[in-house]
């Protein structure tokens, strides 16, 4: 493969946009990301190390995965305290330097926010389990169904599978929507509303730009606590359902907001929202709640030209009439990484996360296919208005792992479906930095314990060491987008659909262009525009198949 790039000069940054609008915001699963420490786990002393790649590399802002303390039992999304730092990955005052010194750099950080459950060792949810009346009341607590209350309090199911109802030694049931390590918080009581206020204001005091709201659909459950009735196989969020996106929980963002546009700068928020379709998500994104939220449907599209024009021409119309860019996402840590996912077919429907897991045995991977399609796919998001995500290593095109023993799998989707969804551990292994550079492939220094999960020999090859000085690499693609991004897409105008056939898509942003092969047969291309930089070489003037090229008039 090759790079097709012509020189640049530097361009001002676009005037009277906030940053968040057009930002690349870089996701780092911090257990993943780079082990300071050498006992094979990620933490900030790693990402502090790193923060110069990533300014280099062109991101704008970072999201870092929940770094709170937390029993781990779905990988820091169980938090036991929203106001300190888990001692594997540092201290308070860690992350406080961190926060300066990325600022330093050019770069905002956000963190992750996990309001709609807790730990089960968080201290309130202690004194629930103790009896304390007043604790019980800021979680959701009921008496049973049938006789004696044996039954639970309603039909809901967890989203790790089983039932999403616990009962303790007195009768009650508490309900966990997760794993019964993460017991849903009531938020209908406001002494939930005044902590987590209070915990945006401490964070927000320390420097910190804003918060990633994991589960921002849920928090607020239908008052009845109803039976939810049939679920559709694989519609994850996708139907209504009586725990999630309630009218009522737009009064908590609100709230949230007023607090974020206190601060100066104002803070922002981006939303985790699963909902059924666009004309709900945009309800989070009117100007007094949320800034952004990601637009899911890109990220489970299938490689289609006609699915993709449809996703981005809905996602876009959406938001125009709440003034909120779109934000597109190819993956993230919750879902199989884009180059696996683009290496099996690719159906007519979205591709679920849980079903693209359930091909796996079956279905082989064509893992080169899956790069070039990557790739392309690449370019297609950065071109795009709005704000962009990279999930750590995305750069690199690292594949998904789906061959991680058994027995070292933490995700509890592993257990909660007796063992037959894998879960998302083989979108979390550790980063390859350097087979030279110390151990577990450059993730941690010389002399450490293995890494927390074990990384496959095929990485050997895909390091950043490896990469970074390769003209034909994924971070050498990714570099010269996100240079081009910030130089010339940035503040480019609208966005026009161009005539390009029914296996490809192409769109002008003012003097810009930006053609998508998804089909096999080669593409014609303008003659008379200047090639800024493509996924793979031309060949004879023409775009291959799965392949990607921006243009510049």
């Amino acid at each position: 493969m090759s790079v097709s790039c012509q020189s640049i000069g530097d361009v001002e940054e676009c005037v009277g946009t906030p940053w968040w609008a057009d930002a690349v915001v870089y996701q780092v699963y911090l257990r993943s990301f780079a082990d300071g420490s050498g006992d094979g786990v990620g933490d900030l002393a790693g990402l502090r190390s790193k923060l110069p790649y990533l300014a280099d590399l062109g991101a704008d802002a970072l999201w870092i995965n929940p770094w709170y303390p937390s029993p781990m039992a779905d990988g820091g999304y169980d938090v036991a305290d929203y106001r300190a730092i888990h001692p594997d990955f540092g201290s308070l005052a860690d992350a406080e330097s961190l926060i300066n010194e990325a600022h330093r750099l050019g770069l905002r950080v956000l963190a992750d926010i996990v309001p709609n459950h807790t730990s089960s060792a968080h201290t309130w949810f202690r004194a629930a389990l103790a009896g304390d009346a007043a604790a019980r009341e800021r979680y959701v607590f009921r008496d049973g169904r049938g006789e004696d209350g044996a039954q639970a309090p309603n039909d809901w199911e967890s989203c790790f599978g089983g039932p999403a109802w616990t009962r303790l030694p007195d009768g009650q049931w508490y309900l966990h929507l997760f794993a019964p390590d993460q017991p849903d918080l009531n938020w209908s009581n406001p002494e939930v509303v005044a902590e987590f206020e209070d915990v945006l204001r401490f964070w927000f005091d320390r420097g910190l730009d804003g918060f990633r709201i994991d589960v921002a659909h849920g928090l607020m459950k239908q008052p009845d606590l109803a039976d939810a009735g049939p679920r559709i196989a694989s519609s994850q969020h996708l139907q209504a359902h009586p725990a999630w996106d309630q009218d009522s929980v737009h009064e908590v963002y609100r709230g949230w907001r007023t607090i974020a546009d206190s601060y100066d700068p104002p803070k922002v928020f981006v939303g985790e929202i699963w909902v059924p379709d666009n004309d709900r998500l945009v309800r989070y994104l009117r100007p007094d709640e949320l800034h952004t939220a990601f637009q899911f449907d890109f990220l489970r599209t299938p490689w289609r030209a006609d699915a993709l024009r449809t996703v981005i021409d809905d996602a876009r119309e959406s938001v125009r009439d709440v003034g909120a860019p779109p934000t597109w996402v190819l993956s993230n840590h919750d879902v199989t990484r884009v180059v696996t996912r683009y290496a099996r077919h690719q159906p007519q429907h979205p591709v679920e996360a849980d079903w693209d897991r359930g091909r796996w045995p079956y279905q082989a991977p064509d893992i080169d296919l899956g790069r070039r399609r990557a790739r392309a796919a690449a370019l297609l998001q950065l071109a795009l208005p709005g704000t962009a995500y990279i999930y750590q290593g995305e750069e690199w095109g690292l594949d998904e792992v789906e061959d991680l023993d058994g027995r070292v799998r933490q995700d509890p989707m592993w257990v909660q479906s007796d063992f037959t969804d894998p879960g998302r551990d083989g979108c979390r292994v550790p980063l390859p930095w350097g087979a030279q550079a110390g151990a577990n492939l450059g993730f941690s220094p010389d002399g450490a314990v293995p890494a927390w999960l074990p990384q496959p020999e095929s990485w050997a090859g895909l390091t950043h060491d490896e990469q970074v000085d390769d003209p034909d690499s994924f971070l050498t693609l990714y570099r010269a987008a996100l240079r081009i991004r910030h130089q010339l897409w940035c503040g480019a105008e609208g966005l026009v659909w161009l005539d390009s056939g029914s296996d490809a898509l192409a769109f002008r942003r003012g003097d810009l262009e930006c053609w998508v092969n998804t089909g096999a047969r080669p593409l014609s291309l303008p003659s008379c525009a200047a090639v800024l930089l493509s996924s793979v070489g031309l060949v004879d003037g023409k775009l291959p198949g799965d392949a990607a090229v921006w243009l510049r008039h």
